[in-house]
Protein backbone atom coordinates (compact mmCIF):
# COMPACT_ATOMS: atom_id res chain seq x y z
CA UNK A 1 0.00 0.00 0.00
CA UNK A 2 1.48 3.39 -1.01
CA UNK A 3 0.03 6.74 0.76
CA UNK A 4 1.17 10.31 0.29
CA UNK A 5 2.23 12.28 3.67
CA UNK A 6 3.61 16.02 3.88
CA UNK A 7 7.24 16.14 5.14
CA UNK A 8 8.36 19.06 7.27
CA UNK A 9 11.85 20.34 7.52
CA UNK A 10 13.14 23.22 9.80
CA UNK A 11 16.77 24.36 10.08
CA UNK A 12 17.09 25.09 13.48
CA UNK A 13 20.71 25.83 14.02
CA UNK A 14 22.97 23.32 12.23
CA UNK A 15 19.96 20.58 12.50
CA UNK A 16 16.81 20.02 10.22
CA UNK A 17 14.31 18.90 12.28
CA UNK A 18 11.83 16.77 10.33
CA UNK A 19 8.45 15.34 11.23
CA UNK A 20 5.71 13.90 8.96
CA UNK A 21 2.63 16.45 9.30
CA UNK A 22 -0.49 13.92 9.14
CA UNK A 23 1.09 11.45 11.68
CA UNK A 24 2.18 12.63 15.39
CA UNK A 25 5.13 10.52 16.36
CA UNK A 26 6.54 10.45 13.39
CA UNK A 27 9.87 13.07 13.92
CA UNK A 28 13.61 12.84 13.75
CA UNK A 29 16.70 15.19 12.82
CA UNK A 30 20.12 15.01 10.72
CA UNK A 31 22.66 17.47 10.32
CA UNK A 32 22.44 17.81 6.15
CA UNK A 33 18.85 17.88 4.67
CA UNK A 34 19.50 14.48 3.10
CA UNK A 35 20.31 13.38 6.21
CA UNK A 36 16.92 14.14 7.77
CA UNK A 37 14.55 12.78 4.97
CA UNK A 38 16.42 9.92 5.03
CA UNK A 39 16.02 9.42 9.08
CA UNK A 40 12.07 10.38 8.12
CA UNK A 41 11.59 8.13 5.63
CA UNK A 42 13.32 5.26 8.24
CA UNK A 43 10.75 6.84 11.05
CA UNK A 44 8.00 6.93 9.11
CA UNK A 45 8.15 3.12 8.11
CA UNK A 46 8.53 1.92 11.43
CA UNK A 47 5.86 3.71 13.22
CA UNK A 48 3.43 2.70 9.86
CA UNK A 49 4.98 -1.01 10.98
CA UNK A 50 4.56 -0.97 14.58
CA UNK A 51 1.13 0.27 14.38
CA UNK A 52 0.07 -2.67 12.12
CA UNK A 53 1.67 -4.89 14.40
CA UNK A 54 0.09 -3.71 17.34
CA UNK A 55 -3.14 -3.73 15.84
CA UNK A 56 -2.75 -7.39 15.12
CA UNK A 57 -1.94 -8.36 18.27
CA UNK A 58 -5.09 -6.03 20.32
CA UNK A 59 -7.56 -7.25 17.97
CA UNK A 60 -9.84 -9.49 19.78
CA UNK A 61 -12.80 -9.69 17.47
CA UNK A 62 -14.23 -12.82 16.12
CA UNK A 63 -14.68 -11.17 13.02
CA UNK A 64 -11.80 -8.01 11.40
CA UNK A 65 -12.16 -6.16 8.55
CA UNK A 66 -9.42 -4.52 6.68
CA UNK A 67 -9.91 -2.42 3.72
CA UNK A 68 -8.05 0.64 2.28
CA UNK A 69 -9.24 3.76 2.67
CA UNK A 70 -8.68 7.16 0.86
CA UNK A 71 -8.35 10.64 2.18
CA UNK A 72 -8.43 14.10 0.39
CA UNK A 73 -10.02 16.62 -1.82
CA UNK A 74 -12.76 13.55 -2.94
CA UNK A 75 -14.17 12.68 0.33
Amino acid sequence: MNAEFTAVYEKMGKWYVAYIEEIPGVNTQGKTLPEARKNLKEALNLILETNRELSRKNSRAAEVIKEPILAGAGR
